[in-house]
């Protein structure tokens, strides 16, 4: 795996530390085993991190049940400082290795209007490896779709 195909693209990745595996069990180490394989996936050159970060980062609003609890303004309300943390990067991804991560800040993308993709960790992973199918993009957007499609 490696970041030779964002050299010339220079797409900018901005990653959410998720709660259960950062802050409630492996803290800081594992955080830092995230922006390794971060960096090396998208190009350190290409990666922002958010501040605060690691077990200091903010919630999504997203685990704990609450994204399939039915309150979806609640949700969004709570998570809302998560949003504007991810804006405030610039960046034009956010790579979230938790579902319940992506499902959250995907859905505030649309609502508050972010201009930012949320990519699962894995996207990445794969489209570095060349491995990523055409079946495998629906969160990629434009200035990625193409990149590295098998053949």
């Amino acid at each position: 795996m490696n970041s030779d195909w964002n050299k010339d693209l220079k797409v900018t990745f901005t990653v959410q530390d998720p709660c259960q595996l950062v802050r409630k069990s492996l803290g800081d180490p594992i955080a830092e085993d995230l922006r390794f394989v971060v960096k090396a996936v998208v190009g350190e050159e290409n990666f922002i991190d958010m501040t605060p970060n690691r077990s200091n980062n903010f919630c999504c609003g997203g685990g704990g049940g609450f994204l399939q609890s039915g309150f979806p303004e609640a949700r969004r309300y709570y998570g809302r400082i998560k949003f504007e943390q991810i804006d405030q990067t610039g960046a034009d991804y956010c790579i979230t290795p938790c579902h319940n991560c992506h499902a959250q800040i995907h859905d505030m993308k649309e609502h508050y209007g972010g201009k930012y993709h949320s990519v699962h960790l894995w996207t990445l992973i794969c489209l570095s490896l060349g491995i990523l199918g055409e079946n495998e993009r629906t969160y990629l957007g434009p200035d990625l779709a193409e990149v590295n499609m098998l053949s």
